[in-house]
């Protein structure tokens, strides 16, 4: 549904297009993150910008990051942000991936296997992060359900557990290494740039642009440098 920046929403409607409960609503105000409604009288009006911050919360906790955690980065934007802001801000920290968390019971985790997974296999799972365990004994936590599958195949490939668990320490390592230093590039090259000259409204779209279109070509040109990098290993070695 479009949104109109002198549209006004009472809290149940502002409730409604963000999918939240009133209770919720009334909680991130209580805490601050969430601007004081307009007033006309006694009854509270909403506008695009709190839908907006309403979909930056989401984002934030799809990602991961705890109420308090939520409340800082809000106060590192400036208040008064547009809802065009507070959508490149959303932008900027969507996660890459449309993975989503479950907590699964030993059946159904059978069941996503297509198999039986023993005590042993269960165990080999979680030394190679496919699994987490949880407070609740009775369940796993899947982090990433799409990596279920992939591990099984791994471990049928009957290679030594501890080969495994390093060659899993090593890509998380370098990765995560890439990962930031890509970020660091971005920042000092295309989000220092716009923050210095003010967020000029122009070039708010190019950097949301951007933003989008950067995910897949990274992960293609990081997929098909390590192709090569392989390739220059084995002809180096033969």
């Amino acid at each position: 549904m479009l949104r109109t920046a002198d549209e006004e929403l009472t809290i149940d409607e502002l409730a409604a297009r963000a999918g939240v409960t009133v209770r919720t609503v009334r909680f991130y105000s209580s805490r601050g993150l969430l601007p004081a409604p307009r007033l006309r009288g006694r009854l509270g009006l909403y506008g695009a910008e709190h839908l907006a911050r309403l979909d930056l919360i989401r984002e934030l906790q799809t990602l991961g990051f705890t109420l308090s955690a939520i409340e800082r980065h809000l106060q590192r934007i400036p208040a008064g942000s547009s809802p065009d802001e507070l959508a490149l801000q959303r932008a900027l920290i969507a996660p890459w991936t449309d993975d989503h968390a479950e907590e699964l019971d030993r059946h159904e985790l059978d069941r996503r296997a297509g198999r039986h997974l023993d005590d042993d296999l269960v165990e080999h799972l979680v030394e190679l992060g496919v699994l987490q365990r949880i407070d609740d004994p009775d369940k796993l936590q899947l982090p990433s359900p799409a990596m279920l599958g992939v591990g099984l195949q791994i471990l049928d490939l009957g290679l030594p557990l501890q080969m495994l668990v390093q060659a899993k320490g090593i890509v998380e390592r370098h990765t995560a290494q890439i990962a930031t230093e890509l970020r660091e590039l971005f920042a000092e090259n295309v989000l220092r740039p716009y923050v210095e000259h003010g967020r000029p409204e122009d070039e708010r779209d190019r950097v949301r642009v951007v933003t989008d279109q950067l995910r897949p070509l990274t992960i293609q040109v990081l997929v098909n440098g390590f192709q090569h990098a392989v390739n220059d290993v084995i002809r180096d070695h033969v």
